[in-house]
């Protein structure tokens, strides 16, 4: 289904891209092949020039080596918009300047006559250029995740097998009581929530998940009302939605490396308060739906 979802956002997104290019091609939106005949004024040399556009101020360099001649035009902020966009899309590997094909140069006018690199499919060429540095992005953040993840899956059986669990099991076992007072004290549910809020708690979502849907097929042989979810069953999924962290997610800890430090005690303080609103709000609901 949501391999579906995402091909279809992706075949909406190309046509949509299409689209503005072709409006772009026909309207000629970023002037390929116009002749632009802008005045200059000299700086340092006869080859370092100041170009005046439109009430827009930036220095160019003649290189007049290559064949044909060229004018090196930074990429500043002084530059309009439109030419940043001809500056990201240009043939050349250039990412420093733009180059522009010099045709003439009236010195004693003090005008030249140049021609912008032409460009062509802008939005089509973004779309496919953002599929591959995602893909890269993705291969290297699953490689870079799956030694953490490892790492941590491997301290939770350790910490399961070793009675760690057990212990922090019953640690918060009043806890749950007074959050589920409808499950029975035995009852299996209350083993696997549990372990879900430890999964949670340590930073491993994804440790967490099939916990997770574990105790809520637990939870919906206790519902007497199948069709609509029990009390029980919306403060897990309160609780799961905003779960209280006092390590940071694992997928953070790949992304930010040590740097992650810093975020711990934000961490703590922003799932804190909303683990806290969503119990009030789960038990005032529930209250009033009684």
């Amino acid at each position: 289904m949501l391999n579906s979802i995402w091909a279809g956002l992706i075949i909406i997104s190309i046509v949509f891209a299409t689209g503005h290019d072709i409006h772009d091609e026909l309207n000629n939106s970023y002037n390929n092949g116009h002749i632009y005949h802008l005045p200059y004024s000299s700086l340092k040399d006869t080859t370092t020039i100041r170009l005046h556009h439109h009430g827009y101020y930036f220095d160019a360099q003649i290189e007049t080596g290559s064949e044909p001649d060229e004018l090196l035009i930074p990429i500043t902020e002084a530059l309009p918009d439109s030419w940043h966009i001809i500056a990201q899309h240009q043939t050349s590997a250039d990412t420093q300047q733009l180059r522009a094909t010099l045709l003439s140069i009236d010195r004693h006018q003090q005008q030249l006559s140049f021609i912008l690199p032409e460009v062509h499919w802008v939005k089509l060429h973004a779309i496919v250029n953002a599929a591959f540095d995602m893909a890269e992005f993705a291969v290297k953040l699953a490689i870079g995740l799956a030694g953490i993840m490892a790492l941590w899956l491997g301290l939770m059986q350790i910490a399961e097998k070793s009675g760690l669990m057990l212990i922090f099991v019953k640690a918060i076992y009043p806890l749950l009581r007074w959050l589920f007072p409808d499950i029975p004290k035995d009852h299996p549910a209350m083993g696997s929530i549990s372990l879900n809020m430890a999964a949670n708690i340590l930073g491993l979502g994804n440790a967490a998940t099939p916990l997770g849907i574990k105790a809520m097929q637990q939870l919906q042989t206790l519902n007497q009302k199948k069709d609509q979810a029990s009390d029980a069953m919306c403060m897990f999924l309160a609780l799961n939605t905003s779960s209280v962290q006092l390590l940071p997610p694992v997928t953070l800890i790949a992304l930010m490396g040590a740097g992650v430090s810093e975020l711990i005690l934000p961490i703590i303080l922003a799932t804190s308060t909303s683990t806290l609103v969503a119990v009030i709000s789960a038990r005032w609901l529930a209250r009033r739906s009684r």
